[in-house]
């Protein structure tokens, strides 16, 4: 059966990346890890690692975007929570029997290898949840 591993991030929105970065990274003394940009979600992100988890810092690049959509409607601060699972297609299909509204029926692929689904805030109490499956050893 499908199960959730960890916590693997906390995500934030800005509407500018060198001013989040200012308290997340200067202020608080966390490193970042990694900026880069992800394409199909129109979206640069910073990850700052913290423990076994990280702090995403997430600012849209194009306006067309949820990301963008969301920023505009609530402003800057708590976007999502991204669970690592171990078999990401066994938990969508749980969740599709559960009725769970996702966004991602089917698992998306990040520029890391990641792959991610999205499930949509009416059916997680108003949280937006990212579910990720780390690539497997060998692949």
């Amino acid at each position: 059966m499908a199960r959730v591993v960890r916590v693997a991030h906390l995500a934030v929105v800005t509407d500018d990346l060198e001013g989040a970065l200012a308290f997340w990274r200067d202020a608080l003394g966390l490193e970042v890890g990694g900026i880069h940009d992800v394409e199909q979600e129109g979206v640069r992100v910073a990850f700052l690692p913290v423990g076994d988890s990280s702090v995403e810092v997430v600012l849209p690049v194009r306006e067309d975007t949820g990301v963008a959509r969301y920023l505009e409607k609530r402003g800057p601060g708590m976007h999502h929570v991204c669970l690592e699972v171990d078999d990401l297609e066994g938990l969508l299909a749980r969740l599709k029997t559960h009725g769970v509204q996702l966004i991602h029926e089917e698992p998306q692929v990040s520029p890391t290898g990641r792959r991610y689904a999205f499930v949509h805030p009416k059916s997680a109490g108003g949280v937006l949840v990212e579910l990720y499956e780390a690539p497997r050893t060998g692949e």
